[in-house]
């Protein structure tokens, strides 16, 4: 009986992707995979800081990576959620915070009964009761305690790091459990006559390298699953028509927040990422609407402290390819498709393609019918992301400028359309499935956009006037007791996990 495993891996492209791919494979898979990862020195990377969601952590646990040490090593700083600045309209500021929203009771979501409240009374914003948003405004964080029904036990955070030292960390990590990495840049790739599969890739040295299955991480370009397989891309800067971004690290003039910012701009917006040895920043905007070099002074103009090198050009096209996995190649990373990172998903969507690869590993015959629900699920996940971003684009008032009122105004998906719709009747948001934003999450946004319902959930109005208004303000006490306990984001990494100088 023939053999049919994979058995030689080929990783085309470092950095983020590549080596979060290496370091997963080779940890995950188990013995008899070779596993090869071709860069060049020659290429740079997008090294820019990078901001996550919670889920890293699950990624970082199943390489049975030390917390402590990964931050160190990364000059990485703790997330708790994102400040929104100027978004819904100008002078307006919001925290997308992770974590829960108060605490629910019976069948329905502490925010309806927020909601009820709200209609009627002065009671303080929703953000005063989530303990992420609190603790982040007063720049405090830890990890989550024992602490029973404290607020303390369900802490939800993320991180802050160099994207760069997290390449170089999780290379030696990979290297060490016998990854081979190979230099050269790759000028050919041969293709099997009879399905078009990848056969080989060939080097600028004249080495020629073969390969079962294909990884592409060679960024925007897609080296194989666009130049070589032609896959097609889907285009959706009808709906986010930022399309540059210019970057730059600064100085750090103050101790690291414990989240990131994005303040919108007149034809985009700009990013702030702390971390313990500067500033990452960037101003993501649309060249249709802004030119570079007003682009660029304006992110100047907006820095914390002086700038550490000269501002780095990016310019890209927000969508995805038309199938991640094209018969013996699969896109992880940009290569995979773009979107500007303003609910920082991109770690992310390299996290999940890599989950979703082991999960559909395949042998050699690449079962057709996987292969389609690999993709359909990687395109359900990525749309549903789309529209995320896209909400924060389409709910403003900001009519300052044409880039805003293009975005006020423009059509937008359809199932985009249901979910504001329904949300503002009653302020009801269902969870499609298993797409990654949850109710906290679209509530959150909604809300701090500017979308508040008409009404509420009928089954809020199960408590009196009275028992509501004490439930929320029970509820601000146990956050607002939490958050005092909470130690300041600076002396917890100091502690526990301080870089060392450099």
């Amino acid at each position: 009986m023939d053999d049919n495993r994979i058995k030689n891996i080929v990783i085309v492209g470092g950095g983020t992707a590549g080596w979060m791919t290496a370091a997963a494979l080779i940890k995950l898979l188990g013995h008899g995979y070779q596993i090869k990862l071709i860069e060049s020195d020659e290429i740079a990377t997008i090294g820019v800081g990078e901001a996550t969601i919670p889920k890293i952590k699950l990624f970082n646990n199943a390489l049975e990576i030390d917390q402590n040490e990964f931050v160190r090593q990364t000059q990485g700083t703790f997330k708790l959620g994102i400040e929104f600045v100027n978004w819904a309209s100008q002078g307006s500021s919001y925290v997308h915070g992770f974590g829960d929203i108060g605490r629910n009771m019976g069948l329905i979501d502490f925010y309806q009964y927020w909601l009820r409240a709200s209609q009627t009374e002065s009671v303080p914003d929703l953000q005063a009761y989530a303990l992420c948003n609190v603790a982040a405004r007063q720049g405090k964080f830890m990890r989550p305690i024992d602490a029973g029904n404290s607020p303390l036990s369900k802490i939800a955070y993320a991180f802050h790091f160099d994207a760069s030292l997290y390449a170089v960390f999780l290379r030696k990590y990979s290297e060490i459990r016998g990854v081979k990495r190979i230099e050269g840049k790759i000028v050919g790739t041969a293709l099997r006559a009879c399905d078009g599969f990848i056969e080989s890739v060939m080097l600028d040295s004249g080495e020629k390298i073969d390969g079962d299955l294909f990884i592409d991480c060679s960024g925007f370009r897609g080296l194989l699953i666009e130049e070589a397989l032609h896959t097609g891309f889907e285009d959706w800067t009808h709906w986010l028509p930022c399309d540059r971004a210019i970057a730059v690290p600064c100085e750090a003039t103050i101790a690291p927040t414990p989240y990131t910012r994005a303040t919108a701009h007149g034809a985009g917006w700009q990013w702030r990422i702390p971390l313990q040895h500067r500033i990452g920043n960037g101003h993501v905007y649309a060249s249709k609407f802004m030119s570079d070099d007003e682009a660029c002074s304006i992110l100047l103009r907006n820095l914390d402290g002086a700038p550490l090198a000269e501002p780095k050009m990016l310019r890209f096209t927000t969508g995805r390819r038309k199938k991640a996995w094209n018969k013996n190649c699969v896109a992880i990373g940009l290569s995979s498709g773009f979107m500007e990172p303003l609910e920082s998903t991109s770690i992310h969507l390299i996290q999940s393609g890599i989950a979703r690869l082991l999960s559909f590993f395949p042998d050699k015959n690449f079962n057709q019918t996987e292969i389609d629900e690999f993709n359909r699920q990687a395109a359900f996940e990525t749309e549903r992301i789309r529209d995320f971003i896209i909400l924060h684009y389409k709910a403003t008032k900001r009519n300052d400028t044409p880039f805003w009122d293009t975005c006020r105004t423009m059509p937008i998906p359809a199932e985009l359309e249901r979910k504001i719709s329904i949300f503002g009747n009653n302020g009801r948001i269902y969870r499609d499935s298993d797409e990654m934003f949850d109710v906290a999450n679209w509530v959150q946004v909604l809300l701090g956009q500017g979308i508040k319902p008409d009404g509420y959930h009928p089954l809020a109005n199960a408590l009196t006037r009275e028992e509501n208004l004490r439930f929320l303000e029970i509820q601000k006490s146990l956050i607002d007791k939490a958050v005092d306990d909470m130690p300041m984001h600076a002396d917890f990494i100091r502690n526990n996990c301080q870089a060392v100088a450099m």
